[in-house]
């Protein structure tokens, strides 16, 4: 190692520092210590911790638009008929109030939903249940736009 020094006053103090640090070492189970610390604080995450928010909020965007094309595509057999509403207590609105009593002629369409959409909806969703799928019922109208969603037991 070429130790040139452009100040020839400081040539003689820096190469007692060099010599006088060359016997300094630091003993092994100190970086095992500090690797382990390391390990410990920043233990590694699932694959759901290392989204950020705007991610999932991304991802349920287009989980949600996907759903409602595959929803209002293929009705179930049956969906025609009229809606059972119980006081709207269960439903989550998707629509205004104004909009839902508008509707000349709503129709229910059962479906299958990912809890993860339900976290865009203000649900709380456990991580661990996650990737699940619940079944809803949805309350659409004559033009195919959602209006209503309730959460069903069957």
């Amino acid at each position: 190692m070429n130790h040139d020094c452009p100040d020839p006053d400081l040539a003689a103090p820096l190469a007692a520092l060099r010599s006088a640090s060359a016997a300094c070492s630091t003993p092994a189970r100190v970086e095992q210590a500090l690797m382990a610390a390391f390990a410990a604080q920043f233990a590694p995450r699932r694959w759901y911790q290392r989204l950020s928010p705007a991610q999932w909020g991304l991802a349920g965007s287009a989980m949600a638009a996907t759903l409602a094309l595959l929803v209002l595509r293929a009705p179930l057999p049956g969906a025609g008929q009229a809606p059972l509403l119980d006081d709207g207590l269960a439903f989550i609105a998707l629509a205004s109030q104004e909009r839902i009593e508008q509707e000349p002629s709503p129709r229910m369409v059962e479906t299958s939903l990912p809890r993860t959409e339900l976290a865009a909806l203000g649900v709380p969703v456990s991580p661990d249940t996650a990737g699940d799928s619940v079944r809803a019922e949805m309350l659409v109208g004559a033009d195919g736009a959602p209006l209503a969603l309730r959460l069903s037991s069957q």
